[in-house]
């Protein structure tokens, strides 16, 4: 997802902390599928409802409980007309948000059971029902990070994954796009229409998606025997089929680097997302304001085609560990837009994104795994996440070299496909195949609330023919820093040495036989730090 806003968050992290508290989410049940069922109209927001879901228990309980949202002060909400196992009616609770069902038998261990959740009401949030841009009436699900609950009964958690059918009725003049693929499509009486969508890949709620509108539609192309579409407003449909497009020269790169895209389709979708984009699988939404018909739209098609393979499909198993699917996409937007324009555009990049971190850390100071967006994830939704957590994987490709980098990449997805992993988990992937000790790397990066920050002082010593430096951290604590100097002599010419920095002071002489007209730091970008270079006359 890309934001259109930057919140933020502030919390001293340690790494400890974090395991001690790393519980599960309704872990007495792991939801199988779900069959969601809605009617809209066009008289009144209002909503019929009915989902069936079928959980496997892990535990042995009397009850079992999935998440709904309340009618509100507003008169917005869910209102729960019936619960139902096997046709019979189940004793049950809505408060809180919580519907509490009673079973009639105790449930035991590996059994599993489908119940039916009847309901009905005006969704609050998670279906946005509203007008577009041109006036037109639109319903597009809207449910990262923890919304889809507004509307429809789930387990809304992205540690649980299950597949999915929506199955919508609505006035035939509007078209349906969702995940998975379309399994057919029936005209109803009074003008009605139901469309049946089918995800047989198990998928967490925050990525389940629906939208209904007066689409026009057109196939892009295919790639790799996936078939790319986009689901447009008419009125802007060439402009947005024009920079639609583009996905099919971007999705050959991340299939040749990732391995095989996981779900059965693309479809590209203008919507009412109040996200930049939204990575919803195989139906990614995007701001309706997007379209330009300029072709401008490379990098944030890069970046939610990216989330297919993470964040969707090997997915962080707690909010705490976000960077896991907003550093790995805006890293493989980096690196598609490096492969794409060459090596100036990703320093450029590089460098905005690094001030752009070091201005946040100076406001928060918070370690990128952030335990506080376990109970309010929007705040995850920032430069530690997105930014840093790009720079830190792209600091590993320094670490380790392009090739052990790739096959680390491709190791982890392949581990992680269709399932939930977490920082530490990470690191031991890239540990096995590198055959490095990364703990110092992920510890100075991840868990701690700050970043590098050195002053350079040095002078020309003519006697000695030689360059004395001081690299001094301003830090609480040392990094441990591989850094790459640059000094340009009178000639123009331009030397480069490597110095290891891991300690408070870091002395040392360099042989020069002139002194140099520039020094510069880090010429290539690859450390997030922050530098102060001063020569001492």
């Amino acid at each position: 997802m890309l934001k259109k806003a930057l919140p933020l968050v502030c919390l001293l992290f340690s790494q400890s902390l974090f395991s001690q508290q790393n519980t599960l989410y309704n872990p007495s049940i792991d939801v199988q599928h779900y069959v969601f069922q809605a009617q809209v109209s066009d008289t009144n927001d209002s909503l019929k409802g009915k989902a069936l879901i079928t959980v496997r228990f892990t535990e042995k309980v009397k009850a079992v409980s999935f998440d709904l949202a309340n009618v509100n002060d507003t008169g917005r909400g869910l209102l729960i007309t019936a619960i139902k196992e096997k046709g019979k009616p189940l004793v049950f609770t809505h408060q809180k948000d919580l519907v509490h069902i009673t079973l009639a038998d105790a449930a035991a261990v590996g059994s599993v059971s489908t119940y039916t959740i009847e309901y009905k009401g005006i969704p609050a949030d998670g279906l946005i029902i509203s007008k577009n841009k041109f006036g037109r009436r639109t319903f597009f699900s809207d449910h990262w990070p923890n919304r889809a609950r507004y509307w429809l009964p789930c387990k809304d958690h992205l540690s649980d994954k299950a597949s999915v059918e929506f199955v919508i009725t609505a006035p035939d003049h509007y078209k349906v796009v969702s995940n998975g693929v379309r399994a057919k499509e029936i005209q109803l009486p009074q003008h009605l229409r139901r469309t049946h969508w089918i995800e047989t890949v198990a998928l967490p709620t925050k990525v389940m998606a629906v939208g209904i509108a007066d689409f026009a539609i057109t196939q892009a192309g295919e790639v790799s025997g996936i078939p790319v579409s986009s689901w447009v407003y008419p009125e802007n449909k060439d402009q947005a089929f024009t920079d639609y497009a583009q996905a099919t020269e971007i999705l050959p790169f991340f299939i040749q680097k990732l391995g095989a895209y996981p779900y059965h389709k693309l479809a590209n979708v203008q919507s009412k997302t109040i996200f930049g984009g939204m990575e919803n699988a195989g139906a990614i939404f995007y701001t309706e304001n997007s379209i330009t018909g300029k072709r401008r739209m490379e990098e944030l098609l890069a970046h939610e085609i990216a989330h297919q393979w993470f964040g969707n499909s090997a997915t962080e198993t707690d909010w705490p560990h976000l960077w896991l699917s907003e550093g790995f996409a805006t890293a493989m937007t980096h690196l598609y837009m490096e492969y794409r324009h060459g090596k100036d555009t990703l320093i450029s990049r590089l460098q905005k994104d690094r001030d752009t971190v070091l201005a946040f850390t100076k406001i928060k100071k918070t370690g990128v795994v952030d335990i506080r967006g376990r109970t309010n994830p929007m705040a995850m939704l920032n430069a530690h996440s997105y930014q840093k957590g790009g720079w830190i994987l792209l600091m590993l490709r320094n670490l380790l070299g392009n090739e052990v980098f790739w096959k680390a990449v491709r190791t982890y997805y392949a581990t992680y496909k269709g399932k939930n992993a977490s920082t530490e988990e990470l690191q031991k992937v890239f540990e096995t195949v590198s055959g490095k000790n990364l703990q110092q790397f992920f510890i100075q990066w991840l868990y701690r609330p700050e970043n590098p920050s050195l002053q350079i002082s040095w002078n020309y010593n003519a006697p000695m023919k030689q360059i004395d430096m001081t690299i001094t951290q301003q830090t609480s604590s040392d990094f441990s820093l591989a850094l790459e100097v640059e000094r340009i002599d009178e000639r123009g010419k331009k030397i480069r040495s490597q110095i290891p920095v891991n300690q408070k002071n870091t002395i040392l002489h360099i042989a020069a036989d002139s002194k140099p007209v520039q020094f510069v730091v880090d010429p290539d970008c690859r450390l997030l730090m922050e530098t102060v270079v001063k020569e001492i006359k």
